[in-house]
């Protein structure tokens, strides 16, 4: 693929994920018109209708843009990283833990922080299991040669998820009935308490981190994808770039699932998407992956507030009623 036209491409991408943020502000239930919620945006002190509902809409459409952008750039490497493209964070089981820690949280009445904390923690702790159980795969010179070494880190990565979710469904058949519908809309994956503006920006810097961490060994990550053994001639730490990204990618999905619980697809899909366009150069395809999740996510929630308007669907439900079609629709084109 030509160089230039997959630059374009990605930041056209990236355009749209900017572009994603004035229309989420703009369009919902009510409509704001675009000087409105500029001027809401701009001026928060504002007490008039417009600048109220753009106030409420601001957290929910930067943490959204945040979410999709950090599960999608975790899918992305898992993928690479693995030289497999069904991996993503959920078939691994990294987000199944990183799940079940926030909601025995959630559960214990703990606050948005140790909420966050609690799902970072579950994600390295199922990881640090994942190295345990598939150290061999992952390390070991099955996974130099190129053999079943990715069919084995999946199938680990499929028992994990599969303990997760029974796990799951012992917290919320104990839970209290009080807490169990909020708790089910959050497994299914839900922006409605998406409300605090401190932390969605937070997000949106915790993205621009992982970002430029994946931007940095993007190279040696073109050079392990051709097989470990050319990397390592070539002068790259092979087993410390691997452990170094497959940590970015627990702590971005540890960090996706406590903000906005357990949202699919979007790790598996935008990182496709992102390929067809731009190619395999990780240079070009984790940026691209990530402005694809960012802008995936932000109209996905977007549209569960507005389809049934006033109620609020869950919008982990309609990122796979969108993904879908668009993957199947760019799997046809190829």
């Amino acid at each position: 693929m030509n160089e230039r036209r997959a630059r374009t491409l990605m930041w056209l991408f990236a355009a749209a994920a900017v572009a994603s943020l004035p229309l989420s502000l703009m369009f919902g239930s009510v409509a704001v018109d675009p000087v409105a919620a500029l001027t809401g945006w701009l001026a928060p002190g504002d007490p008039s209708l417009p600048s109220a509902i753009v106030a409420l809409r601001l957290p929910r459409a930067v943490t959204a843009i945040a979410v999709g952008g950090l599960l999608a750039l975790s899918g992305a490497l898992l993928q690479a990283l693995l030289r497999n493209p069904l991996a993503d964070p959920y078939v691994l089981g990294i987000s199944g833990g990183a799940a079940c820690a926030a909601m025995l949280a959630i559960a214990a009445g703990a606050g948005p922080l140790a909420v966050h904390g609690a799902g970072v923690l579950g994600a390295l702790i199922t990881l640090a299991a994942l190295f345990l159980l598939a150290r061999r795969a992952l390390f070991g010179t099955e996974h130099r040669s190129g053999d079943s070494a990715s069919s084995s880190i999946l199938l680990v990565g499929v028992m994990m998820a599969s303990f997760a979710a029974a796990a799951l469904s012992l917290v919320l058949s104990l839970a209290p009935a009080a807490q169990l519908r909020p708790m089910v809309f959050w497994l299914l994956g839900d922006l409605s308490g998406a409300l605090d503006p401190i932390a969605a920006w937070i997000s949106l810097a915790v993205l621009a981190l992982c970002g430029w961490a994946c931007a940095r060994d993007a190279r040696a990550l073109n050079l392990m994808l051709r097989g470990d053994l050319q990397a390592f001639t070539q002068g790259v730490e092979v087993d410390r770039i691997r452990r170094r990204l497959v940590i970015v990618a627990a702590i971005a999905t540890g960090w996706a699932v406590a903000l906005a619980g357990a949202i699919g697809f979007v790790g598996f899909v935008a990182p496709h998407l992102a390929r067809f366009a731009v190619g395999n150069d990780q240079k070009l395809a984790l940026p691209a992956s990530l402005f694809v999740g960012a802008t995936l996510l932000a109209a996905a929630d977007l549209a569960a507030r507005t389809v049934a308007s006033p109620v609020q669907l869950p919008v982990g439900v309609l990122t796979v009623m969108i993904g879908v079609p668009l993957f199947l629709w760019q799997l046809r084109r190829q």
